[in-house]
């Protein structure tokens, strides 16, 4: 390979990996400065309920938007969803609905409901769900409220209502994950059921329904 073909391929590679190398890294940066001391960043969290200007869904959950829908942060994985991290325990940190819709919870769900919403309110032809997550000890112990029982299915709820709390649920008692919410929007098939959300195809980038744009790398209300 001569050095003009080289550096070449070197511009390339800087040109699309650099950029979310640079951002993971300071993602991480700032994840790292949440979790040590929430109470000295305040200006990295989102609250829960509030509404970035006239965004139609309300903010899930109080805490520091640490990954966003598309991230990379291992190999062979694109990221479907909104990881956000609270500042608090377990089971302490509110999660609520971020719009109207139809509430259903599987009965093999200990950690997670999802919301049918019949008119996406950014494009009203279609339906879409929202997906939240992770709302369980890691022995699978629930901080879903008791309202939402497993088998809960077409309960109507309203934005801004409580649906449980954050945990750090994954499925394997020896390897919980990190305190969070999984919040993602996910198309709806064909039938009206929903799509499997751990494929990024079957979702759409939450940030526009929220209203959130990065600020000094930092997802907040414009």
């Amino acid at each position: 390979m001569t050095g003009g073909v080289f550096f070449v391929l070197l511009l390339i590679l800087g040109y699309y990996f650099l950029p979310p190398l640079v951002t993971g890294a300071t993602r991480f940066t700032q994840l790292r400065q949440w979790l040590t001391d929430p109470a000295a960043h305040p200006e990295l969290a989102i609250a829960a309920g509030n509404r970035c200007g006239d965004a139609p869904f309300v903010l899930p959950t109080d805490g520091y938007l640490g990954f966003g829908w598309g991230d990379s942060f291992r190999p062979g994985h694109t990221h479907q969803g909104l990881d956000i991290f609270g500042a608090t325990d377990l089971n302490q940190t509110p999660v609520v609905a971020a719009y109207d819709g139809y509430l259903t919870r599987e009965s093999d769900w200990a950690s997670s409901v999802i919301i049918r919403h019949p008119s996406d309110p950014l494009n009203p032809s279609r339906q879409i769900w929202t997906y939240y997550t992770h709302m369980a000890d890691q022995y699978g112990d629930s901080f879903l409220l008791p309202d939402f029982p497993r088998g809960t299915r077409e309960l109507f709820v309203t934005a801004g209502t409580l649906l449980g709390y954050q945990g750090n649920y994954s499925a394997d008692p020896a390897n919980p994950v990190g305190m969070h919410l999984h919040f993602s929007v996910v198309q709806s098939k064909p039938d009206g059921g929903y799509k499997n959300e751990l494929d990024i195809n079957n979702t759409y980038d939450p940030i526009p329904y929220l209203g959130l744009a990065l600020k000094d790398g930092v997802w907040k209300c414009p």
